[in-house]
Formats: structure tokens, sequence, C-alpha cells
């Protein structure tokens, strides 16, 4: 069950920044939104963090988009209607140049060309979150730790490696929780005092005091161009820091969410590049995951399709003519047609012809599968024919020739429409 809002608590505004390239996990980006690239069978990544929103209570979200964004406006329409009687609402924010000529050119700049939500919705409170991670979190809990802790700005975060480190915005932190030091993407980020060779990363998600946030990025915005990126990381957190403001670490890790056992507390992942964005995946058909589609008390919400159950026909096992998955996530609509899966994540409407194997495999949806096929390891975009006899994941030199992209670790990736040359 969702976490009905008390009256009397502060108003909060949720602004979810979902306009980025996701240039990292191309090609799946190539004609998408990173928050809008389906996850785990039937959802798509923003479905997590704004199921965390709603789960939480918080009701009131704008979602600020911008690169290839069509079909990710598409989905929050038609997916996530709320009801208007009770002024609940999740919309899409595209570009709009209000501010002048340019679209956003950072997560700052974004919030600071939408500021006329800010104005008209009058909150207290501001929860600024990433749309591209995948976790659970009962953002309430880190609302409250904002206002018990008199802070201007909170920010959530999480121990990570030093080498993981490299790629996010690292704190350092006092006793009582309070940043000393912002560190964006550096080469040499500085340890935890107490845990050698972990640092304490941000997680990209902040809650702000209405007034310190229009004040910091109207600021910002008047800088010249040279003198700042209009990012959160790397402009107005420093300086909020640098000038004194009370800002304060929120620890990912004492996040209790319903349901959630000691075993999956603290579970985040950035997907951002094809490697890491698999592996969750692959997270997901293991026998005890720790990302849980199954806690009925912190439900993944998305979208209610008409497609049919998924259907597995066939069973001639002398011939290895079965319809069999094993350890999988199937979706709804998906035809398993004589063929077997293992360890993979199928989208609706999957065909997957007789006498093929597939294994350890992500596949989106409306793919066939052609007979006697082998899959090994694949990312395959939607709306591709694998033809029949094709092997994928077992010659880098074969799968480039084809135009497929192959990560360093070995993950292939089929792009979105891909048909064989005839």
């Amino acid at each position: 069950m969702q976490r009905v809002p008390v009256l009397g608590e502060p108003h909060v505004l949720s602004m979810i920044l979902a306009g980025g390239e996701g240039k990292r996990l191309l090609p799946l980006t190539q004609a998408r939104a990173k928050p809008a690239v389906p996850f785990g069978g039937r959802y798509r990544i923003i479905d997590i963090v704004l199921s965390n929103f709603v789960n939480s209570g918080l009701t009131r979200i704008k979602v600020l988009t911008q690169y290839k964004s069509a079909s990710l406006e598409e989905h929050i329409a038609r997916a996530w209607r709320l009801s208007a009687i009770t002024d609940d609402y999740i919309e899409a924010m595209p570009a709009q140049q209000r501010t002048g000529g340019s679209w956003y050119k950072g997560s700052a700049d974004a919030v600071w060309q939408c500021k006329h939500v800010i104005d008209d919705d009058n909150p207290d409170l501001v929860a600024i979150f990433g749309g591209d991670h995948v976790y659970k979190m009962d953002v309430r809990q880190m609302i409250d730790t904002h206002i018990a802790l008199d802070a201007d700005v909170t920010i959530a975060a999480i121990p990570v490696t030093k080498a993981e480190a490299r790629d996010f915005g690292v704190l350092e932190v006092d006793a009582e929780g309070r940043v000393l030091a912002f560190h964006e993407k550096v080469a040499e980020p500085p340890e935890m005092p107490n845990r050698p060779g972990m640092c304490l990363a941000s997680m990209g998600n902040y809650i702000f005091n209405r007034q310190s946030l229009v004040e910091e990025i109207t600021r910002d915005a008047s800088l010249p161009e040279e003198e700042t990126r209009h990012d959160f990381g790397r402009d107005i957190l420093p300086h909020m820091v640098a000038t004194g403001r009370a800002v304060f670490v929120y620890d990912f890790f004492d996040n209790r969410v319903p349901g959630e056992g000691e075993r999956e507390r603290g579970y985040w992942r950035d997907v951002g590049t094809t490697e890491a964005y698999w592996e969750a995946q692959m997270d997901l058909v293991s026998i005890q995951p720790q990302f849980n589609f199954y806690n009925r008390r912190w439900p993944i919400r998305t979208g209610i399709s008409h497609d049919p159950p998924a259907k597995f026909v066939f069973r001639d096992e002398p011939s290895g003519r079965t319809g069999l998955a094993t350890d999988s996530l199937v979706a709804n609509g998906c035809i398993i047609s004589g063929g077997r899966i293992h360890r993979s994540v199928l989208s609706p409407r999957v065909r997957v012809n007789s006498f093929s194997e597939i294994e350890e495999c992500v596949i989106f949806e409306n793919v066939t599968i052609g007979r006697y096929s082998k899959l090994r390891r694949c990312v395959i975009d939607k709306d591709v024919e694998v033809p029949q006899g094709l092997a994928v994941g077992f010659d880098k030199v074969a799968d480039a020739a084809r135009g497929f992209v192959t990560t360093s670790g070995g993950i292939t990736t089929i792009p979105k429409g891909w048909r064989a040359a005839k």
C-alpha cells in the first residue's frame, strides 16, 4: 500500500530530471530518452522512479524532458493518469525555451527554465530526482530527515568503490552529516575516513527548501557562460557548500521500504551503460533478486496492456522442440513456440520459434526469433526479426559485420528494427 499523506505536512513539488541523452547506453538511446528504455519486461526505467514517489504519497510531479522525448511523454500521458479531484498529477514538461533561445544547458538550467512551475505551485520543498536509476526508496523518510536537520538542501548518497566513484559526484561530510566538500566526477575522489577504498557518492536526488533553490538557480542563471555549466553537481551544490549553506547528506542505506528485507536494503543501480543495464536485468531473474518486482507492499507501477497471457507450446523432447523458459521473466503476449529460454527477460509480443536457444538475453517488444537461432548475452531492441539459424553473441567479428555493437564485457546489442540483408 502506498503511504497516505497527512494534512499539515509540508507541501512538496517533485521534479524528475529526464532530459539527458544517455550516450553510454547507445544504441538503446538512439531513438529514445534513457528513462524511456524498457526494463524488466513490461516497465520502463521512469516507472521505477515514479513508483517510488507515488508509493511515498507524493503525487504532484513534473517530469522534465528534452532529448528524443516522444515515447517518454506518450508513456507518461497514457500510463500515469492520477486523480484530478485530489489535485494529483504526473505531467511531462518538454523543453520550451521559456527563458531564451537555448535548450536545457544542464540540470540546474532545466529547473531554472521551469521556474514558473515552482512559482505557480508555491511549495515548501522541492524534490529534484534523476529519472534513470533503479532503486526503491520511501522519499518521505528523506524529507523527514531534511526537516529535522533544518537543511537548505539534503543530498541522498550511497557508498561505492573508488573506481565506481569516478563517474559520480562524491561528498566529504563531517560526523553530523554536514557536507564539507563536493567533488563532481574527479579522477581521484576522496575516500570515506572509516572505509578505505570506498567513497560516498551522490545519487543525484535532492530535497531543497524552495527559497534556497530559487535563490541558487537564479544566481547561477545570471553568471557568464564561462563561469558555470548550469549543473547541480558541478555548480549549485559546491557553491552552496562554499558559502556556508546548510547542505546535509541522507544515507540511503537508512531508508526502509515496506516489505523489503535486509538483503534488498540499499540496492541502487546506475544503468547508464549497456553492461550495467544487462547486469541489473540478470539480477531480476535470479532466485532471490535484490530488486524484487513481487513486493506487493511497494509495487512498481506502469500502464495496463490488453495482451493475452504468455503461451508455451510444443513438448517434443526427443527432437528438442520444446517451448520452455527457466529462470526468466516472460511478459504478456509472448509465444514460446518450441524454443528454449534460460535466464532471460522478454517484453510483450516476443515470438520464439522452434529449436531456437536463448540464454541471458534481454528482448524488447515485437521481436521474432527464427527457428534454430542461438542468442547469448544479447540485448535486442524492439521490432527486430532474427532470421532462421542466426547465431549472435558467439563471434564479435561476425556480429560487428551485421551492425551489432558488442561491449568489452561481451554484451551484444541488436539495434531497433534490424532486419537481415537479403
